[in-house]
């Protein structure tokens, strides 16, 4: 058989990738602070994009004819204008004495702007806004860093220069933990200096505050800090030399090598656990940022829940179509003409897929109370199992799509703040059969049934298996393992070795 070449005209679909498209997947895993930044990037670039403000009581004043704006960047500007007309009299403060005023002495200097100045100072008030050397930020308090906490102590507690420079090199060597990152041996080889002298420095600054600063490890670190305390002794030392077996509740080899019996034990064991393991914490640290919820969750009086979006973490943007037209009468190029044809329709397609987003998560959230009702009605331990796919099946949507908006969004419950994330949770098996068990109400009651375990009747792996196989929960003890290591619970022989010792 020949070959041969044809032309044959054919008709296929499928899924182009547009830019628009990109942006609208885009949006739905963005959280809400991250959206912010997004439209606000967008509302710097887009001149057809404006923020839509919120209605404000009574009438607002209208900029007059003459002092009509003439494009966007005048048009927000006009509210300044128009509040200019407002600003108090020079007669209504008589306390405020400016330049205007003041005339010049009779020989010619300036000696009146000098009273007025001296006026000014006097009244507590000044002449004028335009000293380089002083503003209002000066005035704002901060906290102190780590690293300056430990100049300051450098300066005032080490006298010799040398011993300073090599202190404010071992600073810069201090992580934000408290310890010492570097070796000696650097900051010597840099200032050319013996060892001996860095590590003679090193001991004065492990002496600064916070008690801890400076250590190398773990065991310094609580060294110094009971040094500090003045409770330092041969058993303390023993102990710090061996945190391994305290790791690893090894309570009677801990006995044996400090050589104090159980109650003197427990106590040391009490002081070491006050101790702080990162002194260097307590500077530098970040405040915790508070979780804005996406979702607003509350119970109806007459039964079920009413689901809403937080309308505070929703952008509300606008398209300036007035200010579109007004541009697109005028004489334009054509690469101008192009140029604010694309911006209406990235801005149409803003506008259009925030309003897509929002709809989306409130569909999703909605679904998810409806299949999670007995948790929010009864708690964790009616959590059920729930993956993405029955969410998409349910509201008709792609598996992805609910991956997308589930990521960073938070829903605020009569139960608290949960993530969209958290009501997923793989299924475990019914021994008898029936409905399948969720992998967080598993977790929940073997966390309860150590709680609530006697201190002579330590439960085990194999028996917390055998009891939640009564329960209904089929479940295998390298399962209860992974779920006991996960919430950072110690087998049972460590918490029978840690009970014997509290008694």
């Amino acid at each position: 058989m020949a070959l041969s070449q044809r032309l044959d005209l054919r008709q296929t679909q499928a899924l182009v990738m547009t830019p628009q498209l990109q942006q609208a997947i885009k949006l739905l895993q963005l959280s809400n602070l991250e959206l912010s930044l997004y439209v606000e990037a967008e509302l710097e670039q887009n001149p057809l994009l404006e923020r839509e403000e919120p209605e404000r009581e009574g009438p607002e004043p209208e900029p007059s004819v003459d002092a009509a704006p003439a494009d966007a960047a005048t048009a927000r500007d006009s509210a300044d204008y128009v509040g200019a007309e407002t600003m108090p009299s020079a007669d209504d403060h008589p306390l405020d004495v400016g330049t205007a005023g003041a005339e010049p002495a009779d020989d010619g200097t300036d000696l009146g702007y000098a009273e007025a100045n001296f006026h000014a100072a006097r009244t507590g008030g000044r002449a004028d806004f335009d000293d380089p050397d002083f503003g209002l930020e000066q005035t704002l308090s901060r906290e102190v860093s780590l690293r300056e906490h430990l100049a300051g102590q450098l300066s005032v507690d080490i006298a010799d220069p040398v011993d300073r420079m090599i202190g404010l090199h071992l600073i810069d060597l201090v992580d934000d933990a408290g310890y010492l990152t570097g070796p000696t041996s650097q900051v010597a080889e840099l200032l050319n200096c013996p060892v001996e002298r860095v590590e003679a420095t090193l001991a004065l600054l492990q002496r600064f505050d916070p008690p801890g600063v400076f250590a190398r490890n773990l065991a310094e670190c609580l060294t110094l800090q009971l040094k500090d305390r003045n409770r330092w002794d041969p058993c303390m030392e023993a102990l710090v030399a061996n945190l391994h077996l305290l790791a690893a509740r090894d309570y009677e080899g801990l006995r044996r090598l400090c050589s104090v019996d159980a109650d003197d034990l427990h106590e040391m064991i009490a002081e070491i656990r006050a101790l702080n393991p990162k002194p260097g914490e307590t500077f530098d640290r970040e405040l915790p940022q508070a979780v804005t919820p996406d979702i607003l969750m509350r119970a109806q009086p007459g039964g079920g829940w009413l689901i809403e979006l937080n309308s505070e973490t929703l952008p509300r943007v606008l398209v300036n179509t007035r200010y579109y037209s007004r541009i697109a009468r005028g004489s334009l190029k054509r690469e101008e003409k192009e140029y604010i044809s694309e911006r209406l329709q990235s801005a149409n397609w803003l506008v259009k897929s925030l309003h897509q987003r929002a709809n989306t998560i409130l569909r999703v959230a909605t679904e998810i109370v409806r299949q999670q009702e007995g948790f929010f009605l009864h708690g964790v331990q009616y959590l059920r199992p729930l993956i993405l796919r029955d969410i998409a099946e349910a509201i008709g949507m792609h598996e992805s799509t609910v991956s997308r908006v589930t990521t960073n969004k938070y829903m605020a419950t009569p139960r608290g703040m949960y993530e969209l994330k958290y009501f997923f949770t793989s299924a475990i098996a019914s021994s008898a059969g029936g409905m399948a068990h969720s992998a967080e109400a598993v977790r929940f009651r073997i966390k309860g049934l150590i709680d609530n375990e006697a201190s002579d009747d330590v439960l085990s792996d194999d028996k917390i298996v055998e009891t939640l196989l009564k329960e209904g929960v089929d479940i295998a003890r390298r399962t209860v393992a992974k779920y006991r290591e996960a919430m950072r619970i110690p087998s049972s022989v460590q918490r029978r070795r840690e009970k014997a010792l509290r008694r």
